[in-house]
Parts: C-alpha cells; structure tokens; sequence
C-alpha cells in the first residue's frame, strides 16, 4: 500500500517535468513545413542546459534516458541533442561499506579472500556503478565494477510510472500514434535491464574480442569469470591514456591514422557482419594503451539486429556512400513504417538532395558525415510520416561517436574513403560466400525441389479451374473487430428502438386517466418515460465516451 502513492507521486513528477519542457518543443514532434538542418541547432536560450539538469536532477533512470535520446532526433531538437551528448554521469561515489557488502554478497566470500588487495577509493563512478582497481591472489591486476545497492528496484519503479505516462501519450495524442513512446520505452527497458546484469556484459566483452582478432591494433579486457556474478563484474584492468589526451610527443611517435582506421572497420564489421551495435563508443570508453593499441571496454548497452535487417542497413550505408539517393529512399521505407499522412514524395525529394549533398563533400570539413546522413534520415522520416527503425538511430549515433574518436586520434584521417572501401571490401566477402560450394548447393536442391513440384501443383490448379471448382476461403472473419463492431452496432440500434417505444408509449399512456398517478400524471407513462429517458441518455453518453476515432492506418515496408 505504501508504493502505491509513492509510485503516483513519481508519476506525477514525471508529468510535470514532460509539461515543462512541451512548450520548448521537447517530445512535440518535428514541423514538416520548418525543418532546420541537423548543424544549425535551433536557439533555445539556455533551456537545454536546463533540461539537462532536470533529467539529471530525476535520477540514474532519467540519465540513461537522457543519453538514449541524445540518439533520437525525430523526438528532440537539434539544440537539445547537443546538450544531452554533454550530459555528464558522473555521480559522487558511495561509501566503501555498501560496496563490499555488493561483492561479498554475490561472490560469497570476504572481500579479503578473494583479492589480495582491493582499492577503497573507486577509479571512477556512473548513476548505475562505480568501479574499483583490485589484484586477484594470482597477481593479476582487475578492474570490479559494481553494481549500486538498489539501484534496481528504483529503476523498475521509474520506468512502470514512465510506461503508464507513454500510453496514455500514444492513446491521446496525434504525436503518440507517430512515435509511439511506449514502444519505445518498452525497447528500453529491456535494453536497460540487459544492462544491469553484468553476466550479459562479461559476454559482450568476449564477443568483441573474438570478433576483433582481425583487428589487432584493437583490445577487448576480457572478464573473470570466477569473480563475475549479476552485480559485479571483474575484468582486466587496462592501463593507458583518453584518447583526448594524447600528447604531440606520443602523436610523433606512433601512426594514430592506422588505429583510427582499424576502429571504423572494426566496427562497421560489428554491426554489418555480426549484427551487434554497441552505441557508446565515445572517447571516455576507449584508452590507447601503453602497447599502442585501443581497448574498448563499458560494453554493457549492445542492441541484436536480425539478420534481415542487417541486410537492410548494409544496402542504405552503401547507397548513401555512392550516392544513390532513389536507392536511401527505398531501403529506409521498407525498415520503417509508413503513417496514414506519409508524404512520399517529398521524403523522396527531401532525402536524395541530402544524399546529393552529402556524395558532393569528399571530406567532413562541413559536418557532412555518415553519422550525421543517417541520423538526418531518421527526422526526415519523422517530419514525413515515416516511422524508422531504432535500429537506424543507433547506427547514425554509432558512427558519429566513432568519427569524433576517429577525429581526436588522427585529424587528418578521410573517416568517408575508409567506411567506402570497407563497405566495398564487406560486399566482396558477401559475393564470395554466395558463390562458396555449400551455399551454391543449397540453392541447388532448393531449385530441384522446385522444378520436382511445380508440374503437379499447376496439375491441380488447372484441374480445379477446368470443374469450375476452385474456392478461396477466408478465415478468422468470425473473430476478427468486424463481427463485434457488427454485434455492437446491432445492439445499440436495439437499444435505441426499445427507448423510442418507451417514450411513444409513455406519451399515448398520459393521455389514459386511470390507475394511480404521480406527480399529476399517471404512474405507468412516468415509470415509461424515466425509464426511456435513462437509456437515452446512456446510449447517448456511451457513443461520446467509448466512439473512438479509428487509429491512423499504418504499413510496414516489406521485410
């Protein structure tokens, strides 16, 4: 009984906040008729800082939801997507004491026991964990992070409160219907929660360094898994410098461009070959190490995509490299889904002049980038009425990061040629694998199986054709929204013929002088007329409260 207002109270200051900030066009959608490029953000004097601080001021729930917004230009504008990527998460550490009962608690065993020496002051600190610097009895030097005390039922509790507030959003509003929040809020929290099991990350890290073997200028720390449990993960403790603060000495020393250019395709492989986006790859995530190689690490935020859709990604990516805006257009509304008011031909038009601008730029001098191309995409689509994809947002978020990261390594480095060459160098291996003797087989008795069948399927068709026997049957029709609207059409129409009887037998009855009265008038025609009354105004009141208008038609492309 006690959460119960508790979770109404937090509701409520949800709803303040969302009110505060709707008239500074956050969460209102995008103007078709004034859309300002993704470069120029839209002066808000000072209110994105604000908004910022207010996110922050909600707690850890609301930073991980500012930072997953900073990804989503079709839901905030340009100045606030600014401000959100300078949203700090650092928070102030907590005391010693509740750490070590985290860690005893999940490994069992004193803190003592199990390392050799455990570091009280934490090497750094997030609204989700702090980390600490540790040496396991072996002499191996560890990196443990863990997890902070009841940070998980606080998260559930935000996000139950920010689900009922997006269904209602999607329920009452033309904007709802077009973004549709709760979808998105059930997304991430599923993200989210994945992210709060440290088993899930210790995984991730293992992945990527497998998957970056080709790539040995990049490094993964890879997780013990003796001292790794839901709350705490220990790893390797990686030593090495931000790659925002690399001296002009180490510049001289080492080829930056080489590790600039294995990070992009290293990359683009994790996401067109292996289906895996991880959508922070910021510079706080990535040490160069005293060997001279990246390590990336802070894995624990990576989204799956199918197999079909990766597909769909990797033909966009390579469209809008070479230029072809028609071919951008027809991959991003076949991964979208177009509203009742999607305005194709202007999407069409509005993307291929971007695609055209951004083929015409050889370099990024003018922030004409991958990342800034597909993120462009997704608010294009949302101004048009195209719903897109997350998956497209986090790709445009992944290669921005990448590129600012590639940027601070080796300024000089051309980010567009190295993603050119790799996509083309991905489309050779995938014309290779089609070609490879296993797939050729496959095809091979997928044709047989075919050509073995056909002649007796057409048999049949033209034998039934041939008796005027050939029937198409339709099922579900007796459960679908069509017999019920039917049945309550029926009954409302019942309805109202039963309170028009009543009303006309109560007015001919009035005009009888027998039997009881009341109030002057005879006691069965009053009895008669309250009663049609009373159903009149229901039948009335139902249709006002219950009619909805009929949801906006939408149509997925084909997948």
């Amino acid at each position: 009984m006690k959460d119960a207002p508790r979770g109404l109270a937090r509701t409520a200051q949800i709803v303040r906040f969302l009110l505060k900030y709707r008239s500074a066009g956050v969460f209102t959608g995008l103007d078709p008729d004034a859309l300002a490029p993704a470069d120029e953000p839209v002066p808000a004097a000072g209110k994105p800082e604000e908004f910022v601080r207010d996110l922050e001021a909600l707690g850890p729930t609301f930073v991980k939801i500012g930072q997953a917004l900073s990804t989503r230009p079709d839901m905030v504008p340009p100045a606030y997507i600014a401000a959100l990527e300078r949203m700090q998460d650092d928070v102030s550490p907590i005391p010693f004491d509740e750490i070590r009962e985290v860690v005893e608690s999940e490994l069992g065993a004193r803190i003592g026991k199990l390392f050799e020496y455990f570091e009280e002051t934490p090497l750094g600190g997030a609204s989700l964990a702090q980390v600490h610097r540790a040496r396991l009895r072996n002499g191996r030097e560890v990196a443990v992070k863990v997890q902070r005390p009841g940070i998980t039922e606080q998260l559930h509790s935000d996000l139950d409160s920010l689900n009922s507030v997006a269904t209602r959003i999607d329920r009452a509003t033309d904007l709802g219907r077009r973004v549709q929040f709760a979808d998105w809020v059930h997304e991430f929290r599923k993200t989210l929660i994945a992210e709060l099991d440290y088993r899930t990350e210790a995984e991730n890290l293992e992945r990527f360094g497998e998957r970056f073997q080709p790539y040995p200028q990049l490094c993964v720390p890879q997780p013990v898994w003796d001292y790794t449990r839901k709350r705490v993960l220990t790893m390797d403790l990686v030593h090495g410098v931000k790659v925002t603060d690399i001296s002009g000495l180490r510049r001289m020393e080492q080829d930056l461009e080489s590790l600039a250019s294995a990070l992009m395709r290293g990359y683009l492989d994790q996401v067109l070959v292996h289906g895996q986006i991880h959508a922070d790859p910021h510079p706080g995530n990535l040490l160069l190490t005293q060997d001279g190689r990246l390590a990336l690490f802070d894995l624990g935020m990576v989204a799956h995509i199918p197999p079909r859709q990766r597909d769909r990604l990797f033909q966009l990516l390579f469209a809008a490299v070479d230029g072809r805006g028609e071919d951008v257009v027809r991959e991003a509304i076949a991964m979208g889904t177009r509203l009742e008011d999607f305005d194709e031909t202007r999407y069409q038009r509005e993307v291929s002049q971007l695609v055209a601008k951004f083929s015409a730029h050889r370099s990024h001098s003018r922030g004409l980038s991958e990342g800034r191309l597909v993120l462009e995409l997704t608010r294009l689509g949302t101004a048009c009425g195209l719903r897109t994809p997350s998956e497209l947002s986090l790709l445009g978020k992944t290669l921005l990061n990448l590129e600012i990261v590639c940027s601070a390594l080796a300024p000089e480095l051309d980010v567009k040629s190295v993603v050119e060459g790799h996509l083309n160098q991905v489309m050779q291996d995938r014309m290779r694998q089609s070609m490879s003797p296993a797939k050729l087989a496959g095809d091979l008795m997928d044709m047989q199986a075919l050509m073995r069948d056909a002649p007796r399927k057409v048999s049949d068709v033209l034998g039934l054709l041939a008796e005027n026997r050939l029937q198409m049957r339709v099922t579900g029709l007796e459960e679908s929204h069509l017999m019920e609207n039917l049945q309550k059409i029926a009954n409302r129409i019942t309805a109202g013929l039963v309170t028009a009887a009543l009303i006309v037998a109560s007015a001919l009855v009035m005009r009888v002088d027998v039997g009881p009265t009341l109030f002057g008038y005879p006691a069965i025609a009053l009895v008669m007329f309250l009663i049609g009354s009373a159903l009149g105004l229901t039948i009335v009141i139902s249709a006002l409260m219950r009619d909805r208008r009929a949801p906006r038609a939408e149509q997925n492309g084909p997948r």
